[in-house]
């Protein structure tokens, strides 16, 4: 099979994994930064082009879309799409998941668990909003933040008011939400592939520190969850329409909480946490599927 993973970070950890799993199972395949490709869009012969030639018999593309270049990012695999390409997670998933707001509405629409919350572009009545949100402590978050970036906890009513005018004045969207402290700093991230939770590792904060991802000094490890969070997990990766996620959830006295569902989540702290080989069952299920699918092509273009 060639196979490509479209990806900016040739040497980043998750990148680097699925390429030699890809290889070491026979695979083809190649790393292609998505803001380097170009693309004729026609409808009779859709072409990717990079570094100067096309991008031709390419069987199957597993994304790794960076959040800051979604945009493009996804025109990329649409157009790989449109060349009738399997893609392991579809453009209008990520996109989907990528806006927060969309999906916690989308989570919420399906009886979700999520944690309380509010959303705000420059409300005048920041006590109303911080009340909707349940009263301080809260955190308080930007719509486009990754990796804890512009994640705020406000302990009192008089702080929450002070960063949401802070953040009114950078004329952001931004999300109130309820600050669930019986989860003591930790999440839980859930892996799926496929419908089926994969693997399970509980992330902890520093102490001190209410953001538990990894990248701020966080740690992890394996984890045992629960029907009801395993269910949790499925449910809101299918709600996106993604066939691969990561899904954060905390843990509180009304059950889980969806915090996000990661459209492109990061295999270095699952791995290690674990010690699965997330990346060899990844290009596994890309080999299941996108050999499914041709076969469907196959059958379509037979004459009645």
């Amino acid at each position: 099979m060639k196979l490509l993973i479209l990806s900016r970070g040739p040497n980043l950890y998750s990148t680097r994994r699925l390429a030699e799993a890809a290889r070491l199972r026979g695979h083809d395949c190649e790393i292609v930064d998505p803001l380097k490709c170009y693309m004729n869009i026609t409808a009779n012969d859709p072409q990717v082009h990079y570094n100067g030639r096309m991008l031709s018999d390419v069987e199957a593309v597993i994304p790794r879309i960076g959040a800051s270049v979604t945009f493009y990012g996804t025109a990329v695999l649409r157009q790989f799409e449109m060349m009738g390409v399997y893609a392991v997670n579809r453009a209008r998933a990520i996109a989907r998941a990528r806006d927060k707001l969309r999906s916690l509405q989308m989570l919420a629409v399906r009886g979700i668990g999520l944690p309380v919350t509010g959303f705000a572009h420059s409300p005048e009545a920041t006590d109303d909003l911080i009340r909707m949100a349940g009263g301080a402590p809260l955190i308080i978050k930007l719509l486009e933040g990754t990796q804890g970036i512009g994640v705020v906890l406000a302990e009192t009513k008089q702080a929450a008011a002070s960063v949401i005018d802070a953040f009114r004045g950078l004329k952001e969207y931004f999300l109130v939400q309820e600050y669930v402290k019986e989860a003591e700093g930790s999440d839980l991230r859930c892996f799926v592939i496929g419908g089926k939770v994969v693997a399970a590792m509980r992330r902890q904060g520093q102490k001190g520190e209410f953001r538990s991802n990894l990248h701020r000094g966080g740690h992890a490890r394996m984890v045992q969850i629960t029907e009801e969070e395993r269910e949790t997990a499925v449910r809101a990766t299918k709600a996106m329409g993604l066939n691969i996620a990561g899904v954060d959830i905390l843990r509180s006295h009304r059950g889980p909480l969806v915090m996000e569902v990661n459209a492109s989540p990061g295999l270095e702290g699952i791995e290690r946490a674990t010690g699965l080989d997330i990346a060899g069952a990844i290009v596994e299920f890309v080999e299941h599927h996108q050999s499914k699918t041709n076969a469907r092509r196959r059958r379509r273009t037979v004459p009645e």
